[in-house]
């Protein structure tokens, strides 16, 4: 068998090796910041950006303090794992001063967002087609939000 002599081919390949690292490592240097990764895998300044931003959700606990009858209601029901602000929104700002009225969901809108049918949704969930099931009445026409039952 005769013997390979020209390594052009292997110089080439390895010059567009060297391109291909040159280039992946300025565009890491020009795109990653500089803090990235010093203290996990994440930008450390990320840490002091979010806690600038003003808090808007209270919190569960929050909500039982003045609303401990509700609470007391979700404890023994479907709705048991659902939080107060995924149906209400924000509550920072009513926990800190009651004065501040809280939102009242439209319940037909709010109830949708779960329990309209959708194939990603677990089988336990319990889904309605809302048009068969109620027409044009509110949800809470016939079922209380806290104390959900068939």
């Amino acid at each position: 068998m005769a013997r390979f002599s020209s390594y052009e081919h292997l110089l080439r390949l390895a010059a567009l090796f060297v391109v291909g690292i040159a280039l992946f490592a300025g565009l890491r240097w020009l795109l990653v910041p500089a803090d990235y990764g010093l203290i996990g895998p994440y930008r450390a300044s990320a840490l002091t950006q979010n806690q600038a931003h003003s808090i808007v959700y209270a919190g569960r606990l929050a909500c039982r303090e003045c609303h401990s009858d509700v609470a007391d209601a979700l404890t023994t029901n479907a709705h048991a794992s659902v939080g107060c602000e995924s149906c209400h929104g924000a509550l920072a700002a009513h926990a800190g001063d009651p004065g501040v009225a809280a939102v009242r969901p439209d319940p037909r809108a709010t109830c949708a967002g779960c329990h309209v049918p959708d194939a990603a949704k677990p089988a336990a969930l319990k889904t309605v087609n809302f048009a068969e099931h109620a027409g044009a009445e509110s949800c809470g026409s016939c079922h209380q939000p806290h104390a959900p039952r068939p």
